[in-house]
């Protein structure tokens, strides 16, 4: 057997899982082959999306299933023994794991990080390999853990007996928090965007805790009704009758895991602080959900709740750690053990990506004063000043203000999809019925079909709250439309949300990344790959803040009050505007201050103009778009295209060498799908069906496309096939037929074979025998690639 004819994946099977199995790991709860870590960014071009390659190990090696230890990663023999370590120690550091081997089948390049004799990097032959305990034993020794520590950090997570292991960044966050646990921390802040299973994180957390008894009865604190009874159904179903509710203020002693609402244990009154029922050390463990909803300041109710509950551990999760400049839950929980960004979330290909569209209106932008002595539709005698965003929904409303942004809510969704779920942030629940109304008005055909294709869901409507589950709920249909103030900026799972429209001003970090949250979920099988935002108030200069950590893939502002709101191509060649500034954050911006509460939206002394005849009308435009690196590009398909391939091949004759050299083009396709080049899309812009290879030429070096029907046909004028026997002749006009309907990649793979109509051929056995033997075969093939391309 020749090593060198071996592929990758050979020698993994014939060298290195079975040193691996010599040195005593166990393929069944220690090896993991080809170990996902990443899905893959999703690109977003236009209304098209792809994704990126995704990153995985050949192998990951667990000392328990919990556990990640060493990775390996594998090339075939024609590599050196060290060619995948560099791609290797990338792995590594995403899963922080010591112990990093690459190998070719000959051995292994072994580095370890934690080699205490000065030599990180050396070579192993294939009968050296080190044992899972060896390895283990090196780290243990090296984080100093004790006999008990060690116990507790190797307890096994809850598993359902599907072999499924968290998300790496899930493993580090649970992995990190046992370990701090274990020696002894009591106050841990776990850092996670919204979206990426912060639940089923504590889930796991609290249950290696349980099961190792270290802690025995353990309090789940979260802020809205829905997050405890989703958390009780879904993550934490495993602890079964173990677990109860507190509610109608019974605090039941007899259970060991307790979920409640801070709301149902405290209370004004010294009576209604229900958790005083239970004895300052009655729980080893608090886990606070969103706890960025308040911990942090001192006389908030949930820090009265921490605080009587002192002694035990407690564990506060946020997607936003930082509430102002001087107040933060980092004050009272310490700095994050771990942090997994948006933007981190967004670049692995599990949170969704996004677009805004920035619409600016003109009485926002300039201010409104009325006339001396001008009264509003009630009669109201209108303070004379001049009234500006900050005034609009709360002191001022400008009914054709709200009749305007309904329309352009209403067009976007006219031109995208009119069943897409949106959530419109108002400023208060007045401001959220008027909204509502004007919504109503402007999608009367669907309203007519059912009243509730629009609903305000506001904490004071019951009606609307009721439908709260049926927005989120993916199989229903309705509402599809919902307006809010507060109740639906956190905790809402809202999975197939495609839309977020800001008509309220938001002056804090920590709401706009909740509320931003409402949409990253990615849902493939209703379509959600990315969503828009569409901002009204200027809510997205927040992402000038040096706190935020997740940018946009695009920007787009309409001018015009009959421009569309949904993003334009721009035309060959148009190169766009010059690029938007964010403004500089300065100190006192007036976008630092504190997240209003969710209970705000109550205003009783507020006195609020209502003027119905103040025209409005739509400012400023400008278009921006960002790669998967946050780089600038255009909407233009064609000049985004010609960006990318200038940046790949350095000239034309460059680019037919590295085609022609390929023995598979369709790699070179596929590596540049993955780059953000949609092929379909050019096709259908140059309107023909044209080859990649045509597309690509006339993209970027403005060379006349062939269709693939006409590469096909000059192929047989050239008389290619006479050079075979009838039944190997007849394969390939097959073979350029196949071409011609479904391109190159078809024809590249000897599965084609199989079908029709090479099956009336023979078997694929006998129709390589007529080519004589498959290194034969597949030397005709390139030769009829050859000459496809030789135009």
């Amino acid at each position: 057997m020749n090593k060198k004819q071996l592929s990758e994946r050979d020698i993994c099977t014939k060298w290195i899982t079975p040193a691996l199995e010599r040195a005593g790991w166990d393929v069944l709860s220690q090896i993991r082959e080809e170990f996902p870590l990443t899905n893959g960014r999703i690109l977003v071009r236009g209304k098209l999306h792809t994704r990126a390659r995704n990153k995985r190990a050949d192998y990951v090696l667990f000392y328990k299933p919990n556990i990640p230890i060493a990775i390996i990663e594998a090339k075939d023999n024609n590599h050196s023994l060290g060619d995948g370590m560099q791609q290797a120690l990338g792995y590594a550091e995403m899963l922080q794991v010591p112990f990093v081997f690459s190998s070719n089948g000959d051995g292994f390049l072994f580095h370890n990080k934690i080699a205490t004799d000065g030599i990180i990097e050396r070579e192993l032959g294939l009968g050296e390999f080190p044992s899972a305990d060896t390895l283990w034993q090196w780290w243990s020794t090296h984080r100093g853990l004790s006999e008990q520590e060690e116990n507790l950090v190797t307890q096994d997570y809850y598993s359902d007996g599907s072999n499924k292991t968290p998300r790496y960044y899930q493993l580090l966050a649970i992995n990190k928090t046992i370990e701090a646990i274990a020696k002894g921390q009591n106050r841990i802040l776990l850092v996670m965007a919204t979206g990426t299973g912060k639940t089923f994180t504590a889930f796991q957390i609290i249950w290696r805790l349980w099961r190792s008894k270290t802690k025995k009865r353990i309090l789940f604190l979260a802020d809205r009704n829905i997050l405890v009874d989703q958390t009780m159904t879904n993550d934490f179903k495993p602890f079964g009758s173990a677990m109860t509710k507190i509610q109608k203020r019974q605090a039941n002693k007899a259970y060991e895991i307790y979920l409640s609402l801070y709301q149902a244990v405290s209370g004004t009154e010294e009576a209604q602080n229900i958790y005083k029922q239970f004895s300052p050390d009655f729980f080893d463990l608090i886990v606070v959900d969103e706890c960025h909803r308040g911990s942090a300041a001192e006389d908030s109710a949930w820090r009265q709740i921490l605080d009587y509950f002192s002694s035990a551990t407690q564990i506060g999760l946020t997607a936003t750690p930082k509430e102002t400049r001087e107040v933060s839950n980092i004050d009272y929980f310490g700095e994050p053990i771990y942090t997994y960004s948006l933007r981190q979330g967004i670049d692995d290909g599990f949170l969704a990506p996004y677009k805004v569209v920035r619409i600016d209106i003109d009485k926002d932008v300039e201010g409104w004063r009325p006339k001396k002595g001008m009264v509003d539709k009630y009669g109201n005698e209108i303070e004379d000043r001049i009234y500006n965003q900050k005034d609009f929904d709360k002191n001022l409303v400008l009914e054709r203000r709200t009749q305007l942004i309904a329309r352009k809510i209403s067009e976007f969704l006219k031109q995208t999809s009119r069943f897409d779920k949106t959530i419109v942030f108002c400023e208060n629940i007045d401001h959220a019925e008027r909204m509502r109304q004007a919504l109503v008005n402007e999608n009367g055909d669907l309203v007519t079909e059912n009243s509730r294709y629009v609903m305000r869901i506001t904490g004071d409507n019951d009606e609307g709250k009721a439908e709260l589950d049926n927005f989120i709920f993916p199989e229903s249909k309705y509402p599809v439309i919902a307006t809010t103030s507060k109740l639906m900026s956190t905790g809402v799972d809202a999975q197939t949300c495609k839309l977020i429209v800001l008509d309220q001003r938001i002056q804090s970090m920590t709401e706009f990344k909740q509320i931003i949250g409402r949409g990253t979920r990615i849902n493939e099988d209703y379509d959600k790959f990315y969503f828009t935002i569409i901002d009204f108030k200027k809510a997205t200069e927040l992402f000038a803040d040096p706190d935020f950590d997740g940018d946009p893939v695009q920007i787009y502002e309409p001018k015009h009050l009959d421009d569309s709101p949904v993003p334009p191509e721009l035309p060959e060649g148009e190169e766009p505007e010059d690029s938007y500034q964010y403004p500089d954050p300065v100190e006192g911006s007036s976008w630092t201050g504190v997240a209003e509460s969710a209970d705000s939206d109550y205003e009783p002394n507020v006195r609020r103009y209502v003027v119905a005849n103040v025209e409005v009308k739509v400012v400023a435009e400008r278009v921006q778009y960002f790669d998967g690196n946050g780089k600038l590009i255009t909407e233009s398909l064609k000049d985004y295209t010609r960006k990318a391939l200038t940046k790949e091949f350095a000239s034309l004759d460059d680019f037919l060498r590295r085609w022609s050299s390929a023995d598979k083009k369709q790699a070179i396709v596929d590596e540049l799908a993955n780059e953000g080049v949609f092929f379909e899309a050019l096709a259908e812009e140059i309107g023909k069906d044209c080859d990649p290879f045509d597309l690509l030429c006339h993209v970027a070096w403005d060379m006349p496309p062939l269709t693939r029907q006409e590469r096909a046909e000059q192929v047989k004028k050239r008389n290619y096939f006479t050079q075979y026997g009838d039944q190997a002749r007849r394969v390939l006009e097959a073979l350029l037929d196949k071409y011609a309907d479904g391109g190159v990649g078809q024809i590249e793979e000897t599965q084609i074979l199989t079908v029709a109509p090479f099956t009336e051929f023979g078997t694929p056995i006998e129709i390589v025998r007529a080519f004589g033997g498959l290194d034969n075969y597949q030397r005709a093939v390139n030769g009829l690639k050859e000459s496809l391309y030789s135009a």
